[in-house]
């Protein structure tokens, strides 16, 4: 193989061996490298070919051919390996690019993650910064507080040293002329006597009178008001256990009520409104009338003429006005149904003329005879020429004329006796003239509630909720919950809430409700704030509303407070503070109570206050179902209410069926109590219905068979609703049933309910009989109950149940029915009636609908948003603007354009006044949304129509002047502020009289401005004009609608007290003579107390406590009317009965002792009064401990005797003592101890010890500073809606709670 030519054979063996290597033939050797091959190849060829040139012709092609596609085999072969090299490469790369993508995405995340958390402590460290510049602008505030105070202690003490050695001086230089005149007269031979060795006392005198003050202690030389004084009684400014200041002693709802305290009397009767008929607190004024055919024209009349127009007086005022007739010819048919609508009547009007049929009397006898709450009840007597009475009819006459009112049937005579009788108010127009005028005279003028906003309906609310929550009398095993709850009152703070938990209609309302009453009963100082959740998304489950409720209750109780806030953000900030405000102020433990609330929407985010730490005296209980309990608070301390046992769910059923004189058989107790072992079957709702099934049906056995189908309250419902459809069918009324359906649906979709008035619009074709018929069927099965005078569901399993029985078809039906609610209520705005039904229904039904074009319409009719806005729904008419779109600006603007627009169509003198509230209230409203700027063009405008369309000096420019003056305090523009509230104050004054309550209300706006500029003198001395202004308007109730109400329920007692002597009509006369001690009506009230006095000697015995009780109270009265010696005479036979018949410790021994004592240090019997303060002492000390705040209250009074004895140094441990306990219990900032300091300061420096009596006088002042930053002005939080303050006293009068107002 030495060269390429040898592998080529002569013969053509070329082509062979090609042929063989790929032919498969032999193999060949063929060298691994293809290209030297062939190259090699090749040469041969080129040799050959040229040696022999006609030999080869033929095999050269063939061997080109073979070469060629060796070439290509080989060309295959080197891309092959090429490409896979390069498919291995880039596999490799893309593996390699794969774990480098999650790498970089787990750089990624963990890079997310940590700008995540470093945006968090950003944000953090940037809440921190603010919280430490807030923090230290209060720090740098304290220090220029503390400096001044500083500065002034120290030219106070100047001033003091200065005069003292001033003093000194003058005192040796008169020694020294004394001593000279001495020396005179003794060198010519004058007997001087000395007064050390006198027998004679007339030449003694103390240089200072104990409990004097130098005049250089006094407020003109230290610039602060005068010191108490050693003298001087601890006042008694707070309603609490320990300073309790009634010397009315009442077991029950009127306990340590003042006379002047007419706030505390009020709270006290709403507590107890369970005592009262439906009908004295019911938002419908419910005509009743009983004729017979021959009247029936007239009834007719009334309808059509007279119903209408009394109608749209009530809703003037804020009531439904409802009249229920029921035909003659199915008189017997509603027979049970007539005397329940007889019984919730307000006014019963009987028209007769010749005859009355027998079925009447019943009815006239129901309605005039048993009438113990003496509700108005009118006679007309139509009489002819030639007709002469029936004997029946001039028989019944003869007894009812007593009893009623003979009337003709004329509108203003039925509009007084509503207006005056019924509603409480007074009429001020004359009876002649026209009606129209006369219902804007009914419409009582607004209150000045300062900035405050109440919604009197809300409040009605929920007094019924807790009514009847409260109304069963079976307590259903609650001792044991009772102890728990008690249990809770009295555990140490801090302490988280106590969650109620239970599934549903396990009887967490009424278990509350009753442990609310026991609470009232026992524990009077107790301060107890509740608020029953209805249906999810009604009034009663906004959040923003619930808050500002209690908020408003806590500022109730509080003096001079700042008014409130309406954002809803800002009132969630502000109502801990409020709490903690009252809690500083308040002896007693103030207890809050929401039940359901997790049927609050976004319960955990609006409650979140719930999770941060309360004040030590403030307790917390919420109530909840098991499923829907927020997963945050089920750590909280649980109370459970367990299943009903057998007995409870026996003695449940058998008091519903003995109520209905329906026996059951050993056999059917046995079935229903196997029945009643589940969890659903066994709570308390669904036992209380099932009895009443079981009591209202024929066939007992039939009935339980349909119930032991039912194993849970929603399907119980669905069997109760068929049973009434069941008894309708058979009913001559066909309309009934299809009005069944419709009457459920209307009231499922609205969105607090419909009243019956409304159903009558609504449906005219439905009767008031046929209506009677439905509701009365409905609320006895518990389907419907009444609230605020609205028709609506009385349990959510019946709401459940009509939803999934009548709307099942899913949103056409139930969009077809609020159609008919819009429908309805635009049709009311069309009319101008703009009440607060129309205002609270129609813009919730188009928010339900979607459909913001029309929501937006109906916010910009200017009377909607006032009624919202007026009554305090605040965080509901942002909610709809944020619906439709709007920011605050452009609401602002198309609110201002609208009553531009507006402004065109107004003439006359009405329509421009009622322009200028519109213009007021859009002011306000800005104000509260913190738009300053824009608020202050609609409040000119309105000052600049009142000025015009009134007076320069009427008192709505008064009002319009301060409300201009409120947005320039908040503006920081105090000079604008300050001419404006003046010239408010001085058009008050001549308007209204130097001691009105908004003269008062001025008085507290000035102060406040001047505390904000640090003018604290001016500010002090305002504050206690109003202060004395308004003790003195708490006396003058006569003209209160809460008299009317208080004057109600002292009728109905006295006719319950007409009967025998018993214990209990004894003890009702005494609660009549309290009621007419708080009415100031003393002569009553010691009639009816002596009454009640003479009843318990007569029945059990003089030396009864309750005859104690009595007495304690006559002598009350006889101290207020200042006959003293009858009222020592009583008190002490009072002690001497409690003495010998209560324990040493008792509360009522002490309530006696106290009040025996202050009588006789008020006679100056100070000897006598010596024992009782010390008896007072150790009956505290045994009741509650030696370090509680009532035992140093004790020691301060036995202190303050002792000074009045010239006993400083017994007085001293007392005072110091006292001050320890106090520092131990409130802190060292607290009011309490500020007093304390006071009176020590006093002793001191008739001591001598000047120093001391500087420092604890400073430290006094501290305290008092402190005190006046926290209520006044600059306790206002940054998140307040103004600067104003003002005495809530004033500002949530009874009026607040009962008075409706204008709508």
């Amino acid at each position: 193989m030495g060269t390429a030519s040898s592998l080529v054979s002569p013969a053509g063996g070329v082509g062979e061996v090609i042929e063989d290597t790929y032919g498969g033939g032999e193999a060949c050797e063929i060298p691994v490298e293809v290209k030297p091959k062939a190259r090699l190849l090749r040469g041969s060829l080129r040799r050959v070919g040229g040696s022999r040139p006609g030999g080869l012709i033929g095999a050269s092609f063939k061997s080109t051919a073979s070469v060629q596609e060796l070439e290509c085999v080989a060309e295959y072969e080197r891309l092959k390996k090429e490409y896979e090299i390069f498919r291995v490469s880039k596999n490799n790369e893309v593996a390699s690019m794969v774990k480098k993508e999650a790498k970089l995405d787990r750089e990624n995340k963990r890079l997310r993650a940590e700008l995540q958390a470093l945006q968090k402590t950003y944000q953090k460290i940037l809440r921190e910064k603010e919280c430490a510049l807030e923090a230290k602008y209060q720090a740098m505030e304290r220090a220029a507080t503390f400096e001044h105070d500083r500065d002034k202690v120290k030219r106070q003490f100047k001033i003091f040293r200065e005069t003292k050695e001033n003093e000194i001086q003058d005192l040796l230089r008169a020694k020294r002329e004394l001593e000279a005149k001495l020396q005179r007269l003794q060198a010519q031979g004058i007997q001087v006597f000395d007064p050390e060795e006198s027998d004679s006392d007339d030449n003694c005198t103390d240089v200072t009178a104990a409990g004097a003050q130098s005049e250089y202690w006094t407020g003109g030389a230290l610039g602060s008001e005068p010191s108490m004084g050693s003298m001087m009684q601890l006042q008694q400014s707070f309603r609490g256990p320990e300073f309790a200041h009634s010397s009315i002693d009442v077991e029950g709802p009127f306990a340590n009520i003042n006379r002047d305290d007419w706030d505390a009397a009020v709270a006290s009767l709403l507590q107890v409104t369970p005592l009262f008929s439906h009908s004295l607190w019911s938002n419908t004024v419910r005509c009743f009338i009983i004729n017979t055919d021959e009247t029936q024209p007239e009834v007719e009349i009334f309808i059509r003429n007279y119903s209408p127009k009394l109608q749209r007086t009530c809703e003037t005022m804020g009531y439904f006005f409802q009249v229920v007739h029921f035909p003659a010819e199915n008189e017997n048919h509603f027979k049970d149904v007539r005397k329940w609508e007889i019984e919730k009547s307000s006014l019963v009007i009987l028209l007769l003329h010749l005859t009355l049929r027998s079925c009447l009397l019943e009815d006239c006898e129901e309605a005039f005879l048993k009438n113990p709450e003496e509700k108005p009840r009118l006679i007309y007597h139509r009489m002819d020429d030639d007709g002469v009475s029936s004997g029946s009819v001039q028989q019944l006459i003869d007894v009812l004329h007593t009893l009623a009112l003979r009337i003709m049937l004329y509108v203003p005579v039925l509009l007084s006796f509503i207006v005056v009788d019924i509603l409480g108010c007074e009429m001020t127009e004359p009876e002649g003239k026209d009606l129209s005028n006369k219902e804007e005279s009914t419409a009582p003028e607004e209150e000045v509630f300062g900035d405050v906003l109440w919604d009197a309906h809300d409040e009605q609310e929920q007094m019924e909720a807790f009514q009847q929550a409260s109304n069963s009398t079976c307590e259903l095993g609650f001792e044991k919950y009772f102890e728990r709850l008690n249990d809770l009152v009295a555990a140490p703070a801090p302490i988280p809430p106590l969650l109620v938990s239970g599934g549903p209609g396990s009887g967490k309302s009424l278990l509350l409700s009753k442990w609310i009453q026991l609470q009232q009963k026992h524990s009077p100082n107790t301060l107890i704030l509740y608020h029953f959740v209805g249906r999810p998304m009604s009034t009663s489950s906004e959040s923003a509303l619930i808050i500002k409720r209690l908020t408003l209750k806590l500022m109730q109780h509080s003096w001079l407070v700042s008014p409130l806030t309406l954002d809803p953000a800002k009132l969630l900030e502000e109502f801990p503070r409020w709490l903690e405000k009252l809690s500083a102020r308040h002896q007693g433990s103030i207890i809050i109570i929401i039940d359901s609330i997790d049927q609050i929407q976004q319960a955990e985010k609006h409650m979140k206050w719930l999770i941060d730490p309360l004040p030590v005296n403030v307790r917390v209980i919420v109530s909840v179902n098991v499923e829907t309990c927020p997963q945050a608070w089920r750590l909280w301390p649980t109370l459970h209410l367990d299943p009903l046992n057998s007995k409870d769910v026996k003695s449940l059923i058998s008091a519903e069926c003995n109520s209905a004189n329906v026996k059951l058989t050993k056999e059917q107790e046995k079935k229903l109590e196997r029945h009643c072992r589940s969890a659903t079957t066994c709570n308390a709702l669904y036992v209380t219905l099932l009895g009443k099934t079981i009591a209202c049906t024929g066939n007992i056995d039939e009935t339980l068979q349909q119930c032991f189908q039912c194993q849970d309250t929603v399907s119980l419902y669905r069997l109760v609703l068929r049973s009434i459809q069941e008894s309708l069918r058979n009913d001559k009324e066909k309309a009934i049933f299809s009005a069944l359906l419709q009457i459920l649906c209307v009231i499922g979709v609205s969105h607090n309910g419909i009243s019956e008035s409304e159903l009558m619009e609504l449906y005219p074709e439905l009767s008031s009989a046929v209506l009677a018929l439905l509701v009365h069927s409905l609320h006895k099965m518990c389907l419907l109950t009444y609230g605020c005078g609205l028709l609506k569901f009385q349990h959510l399993q019946a709401w459940e149940m009509v939803r999934l029985e009548y709307m099942e078809e899913g949103e056409n039906v139930i969009s077809a029915y609020r159609q008919k609610l819009v429908d309805y209520f635009t049709m009311q705005l069309s009319r101008d009636r703009v009440t607060w039904r129309s205002a609270d229904e129609l813009p919730w039904l188009f928010q339900q609908q979607g459909d913001k074009q029309k929501l937006h319409n109906c916010l910009l009719n200017l009377f909607v948003s006032q009624n919202l806005y007026k009554r305090g729904h605040f965080a509901e008419l942002l909610s709809y603007w944020q619906l439709v779109g709007k920011d605050k600006s452009s609401m602002a603007a198309e609110y201002f354009d609208s009553l531009k627009e507006y402004e065109k169509s107004c003439e006359g003198e009405e329509s421009m006044i009622c322009l200028a509230d519109l213009y007021e209230t859009l002011g306000r409203f800005l104000k509260d949304l913190g738009l300053l700027s824009q608020a202050v063009a609609p409040l000119q405008r309105s000052l600049e129509i009142r000025e015009t369309a009134l007076d320069p000096d009427h008192p709505r420019v008064a009002q319009s002047l301060h409300q201009l003056a409120g947005v320039y305090v908040q503006w920081k523009k105090f000079g604008n502020a300050e001419q404006l509230y003046k010239q408010a104050l001085e058009i008050s004054e001549n308007a209204y009289g130097a001691e009105h309550p908004r003269v008062a209300r001025e008085l507290d706006a000035l102060a406040t401005l001047y505390q904000k500029q640090n003018k604290y003198e001016q500010a002090e001395q305002l504050r206690k004009k109003s202060f004395k202004i308004r003790q003195k308007a708490a006396r003058r109730k006569g003209s209160l609608c809460g008299f009317a109400l208080l004057r109600q329920r002292a009728l109905q007692l006295e006719e319950l007290t007409l009967g025998k002597d018993t214990p209990d009509n004894a003890r009702t006369l005494n609660e009549l003579g309290v009621l007419y001690y708080l009415q100031n009506n003393l002569e009553t009230a010691e009639l009816f107390l002596k009454r009640s006095l003479e009843m318990r000697e007569r029945v059990l015995g003089p030396d009864h406590p309750d005859c104690a009780q009595s007495l304690n109270n006559l002598a009350a009265l006889y101290n207020e009317k200042k006959h003293y010696d009858k009222a020592e005479e009583l008190y002490e036979k009072a002690l001497d009965i409690r003495r010998r018949a209560l324990a040493p410790d008792h509360p009522s021994l002490a309530y006696t002792v106290k009040h025996l004592a202050v009588l006789y240090k008020k006679m100056g019997k100070l000897d006598k009064a010596v024992p009782l303060y010390e008896l007072a002492v150790e009956i505290r000390q045994k009741s509650f401990g030696p370090k509680h705040p009532s035992v140093a209250t004790a020691l301060v009074n036995l202190a303050v005797l002792y000074c009045q004895m010239k006993k400083q140094t017994e007085a001293l441990p007392l005072y110091e003592r006292a001050l320890k306990i106090y520092e131990d219990s409130f802190g060292h900032m607290h009011p309490r101890v500020g007093e304390t300091l006071k009176n020590l300061a006093v002793l001191s420096y008739e001591g001598g010890d000047f120093e001391k009596a500087a420092e604890l006088y400073k430290r006094a002042m501290e305290i008092k500073e402190a005190e006046t930053l926290l209520i006044g002005g600059k306790a206002t939080s940054r998140h307040s809606s103004s600067g104003d303050t003002f005495s809530i006293k004033s500002a949530l009068s009874p009026n607040t709670f009962l008075e409706p107002g204008q709508r």
